[in-house]
């Protein structure tokens, strides 16, 4: 059965692999993340993902992964230019 959100099932599997851990699930998520039609807003699938798996252990690896993806990304910061070259 095809599940709308991982329809190739990486999450599902990641979720069954007994003592995987966050390296794994961040590599997995990856992959799932890539798996998305261009141009995909990611978190919803990703409210949808944790929502269906929330009888997971709250400290499983990929539950932990699912989270951080929610918190929005880190500013880049300008590193070069004039500024960093002055003295």
């Amino acid at each position: 059965m095809t599940e709308p959100h991982d329809p190739t099932g990486l999450i599902r599997e990641a979720y069954r692999i007994e003592g995987i851990d966050a390296g794994q699930c961040r590599s997995i998520f990856l992959d799932w993340a890539l798996g998305l039609p261009p141009g995909t807003d990611p978190q919803p699938q990703v409210r949808a993902l944790l929502a269906k798996y929330a009888d997971q252990p709250a400290d499983h690896p990929m539950t932990e992964v699912l989270r951080a993806a929610q918190e929005p990304a880190p500013a880049a910061k300008r590193r070069g230019g004039w500024a960093g070259r002055r003295h």
